[in-house]
């Protein structure tokens, strides 16, 4: 059954229309998405079969191609359009964030770098290269890890910030536990890449730990 079909008190198409996005239920969101049910099922069906299924919308776009094929209904053009959504909305916090001042607004720095950590099953060390005026040159995922751990090498950052010409950097990087908290580690190689970019001019300018729920800034915590 196709959004066409659906009855008029369930035509979440219009009620976007005419009330913003905002106003939309997550099986109403999730349903526009998926555009299509299947057998006798409508689409927004479908999608509150989802949400109960997986237990929220988080899960359901967390998970897996494999999980998501299972799913009568899907299959690999449902999990497309999931995945295409999420790399939508991923890219316009980055340009949002590229086209002004990455640490004045730290809001949208602190959600790009959550979207793009946060699901990742190992740990993850990245930077945003920033130049004169704090605005992003670039974004990029330098080390991996383990579910423990990434191995983090100051010269290859270094490296990376002189290629780029940075003025200034943000890094981030995740725990796959959930648990945002900054360890001893990440405050000592946090502290030894301060000394090294400090020695050619380049600043630190926050350092975010992404959890399953938050991300703690350095910079708020007062750790730099």
């Amino acid at each position: 059954m196709s959004n066409k079909d659906w009855p008029t008190s369930e035509q979440p198409r219009e009620k976007l229309v005419k009330q913003g996005s905002t106003a939309l239920s997550d099986a109403e969101l999730l349903a526009l998405l998926l555009g299509n049910g299947y057998k006798n099922m409508s689409a927004i069906a479908l999608a509150r079969s989802l949400l109960k299924e997986f237990g929220g919308l988080r899960t359901v776009c967390d998970a897996s191609h494999d999980k998501i094929c299972q799913q009568q209904g899907l299959g690999i053009a449902g999990y497309s359009r999931i995945q295409a959504t999420l790399e939508l909305g991923r890219r316009y916090l980055l340009e949002t964030i590229s086209r002004g001042d990455a640490f004045e607004n730290p809001t949208i720095t602190r959600r790009f770098l959550s979207a793009k950590l946060r699901h990742k099953g190992h740990e993850v060390f990245s930077v945003l290269f920033l130049d004169n005026a704090h605005r992003v040159i670039v974004f990029e995922e330098l080390f991996q890890g383990t579910i423990n751990g990434a191995s983090v090498y100051p010269r290859v950052v270094l490296q990376r910030a002189l290629t780029h010409n940075a003025a200034a950097v943000i890094f981030a990087h995740n725990h796959p536990s959930g648990v945002a908290e900054p360890s001893t580690a990440d405050r000592q190689i946090t502290d030894t890449l301060c000394s090294v970019l400090s020695m050619v001019d380049i600043r630190v300018l926050d350092h975010f730990v992404i959890g399953e729920s938050e991300a703690v800034s350095f910079a708020e915590r007062g750790l730099l």
